[in-house]
């Protein structure tokens, strides 16, 4: 077995993993604070990044629009779901949601 690595290769690795944690980190702090938008788009971004998957079992890199596209419409409906639940269990209903509770 020889040990053939290319620098330009494992550079990128090591970048591309970086910016997928670093993308993971902000998509479930805008899921945790219930900005379905902005969790929708740091999924989506999530998604290109880890899109190397399907480039790679597929030999077509059309599908990572698809795969952007189903992520951020997940994401986007399940934190509106998660959202429309809290406004439930707040008290006063989601007018209140704005409001730290006493």
């Amino acid at each position: 077995m020889t040990l053939n690595l290319n620098p330009l290769i494992a550079a990128g690795v090591v970048a591309s993993t970086a910016a997928t944690d670093a993308v993971y980190v902000m998509f479930n702090a805008a899921v945790t604070a219930r900005r379905p938008s902005r969790a929708a788009s740091w999924s989506a971004l999530w998604y290109m990044l880890s899109a190397f998957a399907v480039i790679s079992y597929t030999g077509n890199s059309l599908y990572v629009i698809f795969a952007a596209t189903g992520s951020w419409i997940g994401a986007y409906f399940s934190v509106r779901w998660l959202s429309r639940s809290a406004a439930k269990l707040t008290p006063g209903g989601p007018a209140a949601l704005g409001n730290p509770p006493v």
